[in-house]
């Protein structure tokens, strides 16, 4: 096996959401396999401290804010970045947020900035890269979904709703894409242990029905994320397109 078909040497990624949880995970992951980053969020100290990480590894990165709901900010991040580093090949749609509340007591408020964030996001931003990817006639777009898309559970209303609606955004960018050299996949976690999550482990109700209810019995850990980012933006991925590939420790079997 060529270990050319997981080197991202030469390849520019962007990441959404890249300063904390997930999303550092998969912009670190990315620098690790030869990238360089553009790391995208809102809160500067945290973004300069992951594209920090990433120059020491050697590669080029740029912390970048960017506003996911609004389409001037996106225009104007994605400007930026094309002039820094002069190329998107990867973009990783990651940004996100989660209100957890009773269907029958969910603010609607809260409703259309989880789904403006989560969804509308990635449509604002896949709509800003994606033209110079067609130009290129190449390029991989992730859209990070999670198990709620296919999986119900109580609390979750918006995000779920999102989250589905991820997995339909990619197949259809997918199809629309898909002879114009750029292909489209989901990733669909479970939990996994980050700081974002820290008030549901210490929950042991919950933390322990989240382990009985996963086959492999526990959560995912960070690293464990990192192999699917790779595949899913180097060649070795190149005849894949439209799928959403749950990692999950087997919670989607049932």
């Amino acid at each position: 096996m060529s270990a050319e078909l997981f080197d991202l040497s030469g390849k520019v990624a962007m990441v959404t959401g890249g300063s904390r949880g997930l999303g550092e995970v998969a912009a670190m992951a990315l620098a690790k396999a030869g990238a360089d980053v553009a790391v995208c969020g809102r809160k500067i100290p945290d973004l300069e401290r992951v594209s920090g990480a990433i120059k020491t590894l050697g590669r080029r990165s740029g912390a970048f804010v960017l506003e996911v709901t609004s389409k001037a900010s996106v225009l104007k991040g994605v400007k930026r970045i094309l002039q820094e580093l002069g190329k998107v090949d990867i973009l990783v749609n990651n940004a996100g947020i989660n209100h957890r509340v009773p269907v029958l007591e969910y603010p609607e408020e809260t409703w259309d900035l989880v789904l403006a964030t989560n969804l509308k996001g990635y449509f604002l931003v896949a709509q800003a890269v994606v033209p110079q990817m067609i130009e290129r006639g190449y390029g991989k777009v992730i859209n990070m979904s999670s198990i709620l898309g296919t999986v119900g559970l109580p609390n979750q209303l918006a995000y779920a709703c999102s989250k589905g609606g991820v997995d339909q955004m990619t197949k259809v960018m997918a199809i629309e894409w898909a002879k114009k050299g750029v292909r489209v996949n989901a990733v669909g976690p479970t939990y996994f242990e980050t700081e974002l999550v820290t008030q549901i482990r210490n929950d042991p109700e919950r933390f322990n029905f989240i382990n009985e209810r996963t086959p492999m019995g526990r959560w995912g850990y960070p690293h464990e994320l990192e192999g699917i980012v790779i595949f899913l933006a180097a060649p070795a991925s190149d005849f894949i397109t439209g799928q959403t590939i749950y990692i999950d420790g087997g919670w989607t079997i049932w």
